[in-house]
């Protein structure tokens, strides 16, 4: 297993740089660090979707924040969770970048190779849940009279779906499997990446450049999801290009001595003005903290030889939770509606049930669809040489 202290980043070496780079190689490196942060940014975002299971046509008309199962011990995540897709921008931002970032610019890796890893990653479990929840659908249709939650679930939107394209800007509102427009957004991401490193090269300016231009485009374009993801996504990528610097290897203990004293400082701070009152400069204080937090999590996190296999695992689980529980909310729903009993979603027994179910489906699904199509994929389709 690859550290973060082994290998900054691929090609480091003159002999490093001639070599292609293969699909084994980019799959070894793991960052369990952030493989830990990406797993609580996942375990955040199922606290804050748990509010669905109060949707009503008429909106969330009976939902109490404070009312929903053992919030004395979750409220962080109750009432922060919306801010773990942010977290999940930065961390892809910064494992691309680590992984990718000279080899890209280097040539070494071609489009094909990159993106049928990104492919195989993610689109066989959104295909799968799409039809799923189009069916989930349906049925519920049939017993309520309306779609629940997300209710743009007609021919159109199916086909943005199928282009990951949902949340490109053609959408007139929220379809099918919702969570999964934070993926459509990202996706573009992805192709600015390859773009930008592959014709610009990978230099801290032209991350700079494209940093200032997203927080602009968001701040003059009415906040756009889009804008947003390439902020974070090229914070995490500005983090990794930064930490993998000389200078920064030259100055780790001093550098980890100021990380840790703003990841102190900031919470306190926000906590003091309650920055939740103030979206725009809670998203500001988010996105200017990710950067250090990464940080620290990529280069000074150390995993207990014991935990680590456990940390690979939750990491891995993260991209099918979060397409799962959606599915399984829809599915409460309709057992509930049949048996024309109200959901028990203040029970705390109903809630712990509700999140194991959650990561049971989503280990069995990794194991037995994800990792089973991906390497379908990848045999199918990544080519002989990597370069091309």
């Amino acid at each position: 297993m690859l550290t973060p202290q082994s290998s900054l980043s691929l090609g480091t070496t003159e002999s490093a740089a001639a070599r292609p780079v293969s699909l084994r190689a980019v799959r070894q490196q793991k960052l369990l660090g952030l493989e830990l942060m990406r797993f609580m940014a996942a375990f955040a975002v199922l606290f804050w979707h748990y509010q669905h299971l109060w949707w009503t046509p008429v909106g969330f008309t009976n939902f109490v924040r404070t009312a929903q199962p053992l919030y004395r011990f979750f409220s962080i995540f109750y009432d922060f969770g919306l801010y773990g897709v942010q977290v999940f921008w930065s961390i892809s931002g910064y494992i691309l970048f680590w992984k990718y970032r000279r080899s890209v610019a280097e040539r070494r890796i071609g489009y094909k190779t990159f993106f049928v890893l990104r492919f195989s990653r993610l689109y066989p479990l959104h295909f799968a849940t799409l039809l799923l929840v189009a069916a989930l659908q349906i049925v519920y249709v049939s017993l309520r009279g309306y779609s629940f939650v997300y209710g743009k679930n007609d021919l159109f939107h199916f086909g943005l779906q199928l282009l990951l394209a949902s949340n490109w800007g053609f959408q007139s509102g929220a379809s099918f499997n919702g969570p999964i427009w934070s993926i459509s957004v990202e996706v573009l991401a992805y192709i600015t990446f390859f773009a930008v490193l592959r014709y610009l090269g990978s230099s801290l300016l032209s991350i700079i450049a494209i940093m200032i231009a997203a927080t602009a485009g968001y701040a003059l374009g009415g906040h756009s999801p889009i804008f947003q993801c390439f902020v974070c996504f090229y914070v995490g990528g500005l983090s990794a290009t930064l930490a993998a610097a000389p200078w920064a290897q030259a100055h780790r203990r001093l550098l980890l001595q100021f990380a840790l004293a703003c990841l102190i400082i900031v919470p306190v701070i926000a906590v003091a003005i309650h920055v939740e009152r103030f979206k725009f400069l809670a998203q500001a204080v988010t996105i200017a903290y990710l950067p250090v937090l990464l940080y620290v999590m990529a280069e000074h996190c150390r995993i207990p030889g014991m935990l680590t296999k456990a940390v690979v695992v939750a990491g891995n689980l993260t991209y099918s939770s979060y397409l799962i529980h959606f599915p399984l909310q829809l599915t409460i729903a309709i057992v509930c509606a049949v048996l024309d009993v109200a959901i028990p979603a203040e029970n705390p027994v109903f809630f712990v049930c509700y999140m194991g179910t959650i990561w049971l489906l989503a280990w069995l699904t990794w194991v037995f669809f994800e990792m089973p199509c991906q390497q379908l994929v990848r045999r199918r389709l990544a080519p002989a040489d990597p370069t091309s």
